[in-house]
């Protein structure tokens, strides 16, 4: 059972799963937010140039609405980051893949921009035991048996009250069961590659009743050989962005907002607000009159994940083709259990190391040449002493990024999904409000920032 095939039977099996997709939600004052006179707002701001403000802003520029998008960063995109430090190989440091391209609005936006994607396949992986050899056809069919209970023990847990962490659940599996050290390992990298690489958040912090909510689109998944920052760059065609502008507060009262960055101050008659579950946490930007209390409980109540990337470069390709992905079973849960190889899909031998929640947590305290020398040290032990050194590498730190504080949102015990649809709720007509967190339907993904954007806009508008 690969990666994919795993989360659709978590999700088959989940009974009255809520699917509200990104439609329109009422204002948290009671009042009808939906309806503005258009004819009367002189200008909309919004903060944050990721993908939902420009989709955001797009659909307001293209309704004939004035827009301006204030970024903090020197750059478009938010967490989707294209680094071009290798001149002839871009590498995208944030989101890098359309996930299902059947239907799903990113696929149309490439199409229309003429952008060419290539295809991996999580089909194509090879899983190597703690010792470093492949595993076995016999303990594949055991892994997958394995994979297989698990998800009908959490599926059976999603069935119960109350709500636990999804680890509570792991851990009374493992007691119930009385399983080997063996199979223990295999449980842990279970845990840590199916649902902490996926959802970013620790099995400590996952809600069990809801970690997996949510819809997905069908189809392949395909990565941009160019730099996925060519969607943001189309996005951008024709807005009024400024860039190197860090909020600091945002006053607001109906009809008027007042935006104070650190070197300018603003006014509008509305805002969308894109900024990131984690700045929103971390409080760097003051709202005065204060957010009102429900939507303060739905930003503190869900998760901010993390899944942190370390890209190596070397010489030649020493590792097998025919697989896109290369998983490990280590010793230690979480530490560089996932590789993707990108030889076929950029045409450079380069290896993709994931490292995702606690893991890749402890690891941003370290220096560059301990996460190099860290993920080299799995390597050779998989491949062998003599492999090459990378010619290079480039590494991301998104929890300790002051514009990200993470990398995407879950569903934490005590959240619940409705608190997305708290989070995404106007207020008095005057802030809006977009992002991948604020998506109950698809969170976590580039999709559900893009329509979570148009579908702040088509608010704001009243469509």
């Amino acid at each position: 059972m690969n990666r994919r095939e795993f989360l659709q039977t978590m999700a088959l099996s989940i009974a009255g799963m809520v699917a509200t997709g990104c439609g329109l939600v009422p204002s948290e004052s009671g009042e009808d937010a939906t309806r503005l006179d258009l004819e009367t707002i002189g200008e909309v701001l919004i903060i944050g140039a990721g993908v939902a403000g420009l989709a955001a802003a797009q659909t307001l520029v293209q309704a004939g609405v004035n827009v301006r998008v204030l970024e903090g960063r020197d750059r478009l995109g938010g967490r989707l980051w294209t680094s071009r430090a290798w001149a002839d190989v871009p590498l995208d440091m944030g989101a890098s893949w359309i996930h299902g391209v059947r239907g799903n609005p990113i696929t149309a936006v490439a199409e229309e921009a003429g952008l060419i994607t290539s295809p991996t396949d999580v089909g194509k992986a090879i899983t190597y035991h703690t010792d470093g050899q492949p595993l076995t056809r016999q303990q594949e069919r055991e892994l997958a048996e394995l994979q297989e209970a698990m998800a009908e023990i959490l599926a059976e847990a999603q069935d119960e009250d109350p709500d636990y962490p999804l680890q509570a659940i792991i851990d009374w599996a493992v007691a119930e069961y009385d399983l080997s050290n063996e199979e223990r390992r295999w449980l842990d990298f279970s845990v840590n590659s199916l649902i902490e690489h996926e959802y970013a958040g620790s099995s400590t912090e996952l809600s069990t009743h809801w970690f997996d909510d949510g819809e997905e689109f069908w189809g392949e998944d395909v990565l941009f050989p160019q730099g996925y920052d060519q969607i943001a760059t189309f996005l951008a065609r024709g807005v009024s962005v400024e860039l190197g502008q860090i909020v600091q507060e945002i006053r607001w009262e109906q009809g008027r907002v007042v935006v104070t960055s650190d070197t300018a101050v603003y006014e509008a008659d509305a805002a969308i607000i894109t900024l990131p579950l984690g700045v929103l946490q971390a409080g760097s930007v003051r709202f005065s009159p204060s957010l009102p209390h429900a939507k303060q409980e739905a930003i503190a109540g869900l998760g901010m994940g993390l899944l942190n990337k370390c890209y190596l470069r070397f010489p030649t390709r020493f590792w097998p083709s025919g697989y896109d992905w290369l998983q490990y079973i280590p010793p230690r849960k979480g530490e560089w259990a996932e590789w993707v190889s990108l030889a076929d899909a950029l045409g450079e031998p380069i290896l993709l190391g994931f490292n995702a929640a606690d893991f890749g947590r402890q690891i941003e305290g370290w220096t560059d040449a301990q996460i190099v020398g860290s993920g080299m040290g799995t390597l050779r032990h998989i491949f062998g002493a003599n492999i090459p050194d990378p010619l290079d590498y480039q590494i991301t730190r998104w929890a300790s990024d002051p514009f990200a504080g993470g990398s995407y949102s879950f569903n934490a015990f005590g959240s619940t999904p409705a608190m997305r649809d708290t989070l995404a709720a106007a207020i008095n007509r005057t802030l809006f409000w977009a992002g991948e967190a604020t998506s109950r339907a698809y969170p976590g993904t580039v999709h559900g920032a893009y329509l979570s954007g148009v579908a702040a806009a088509e608010r704001l508008l009243g469509l």
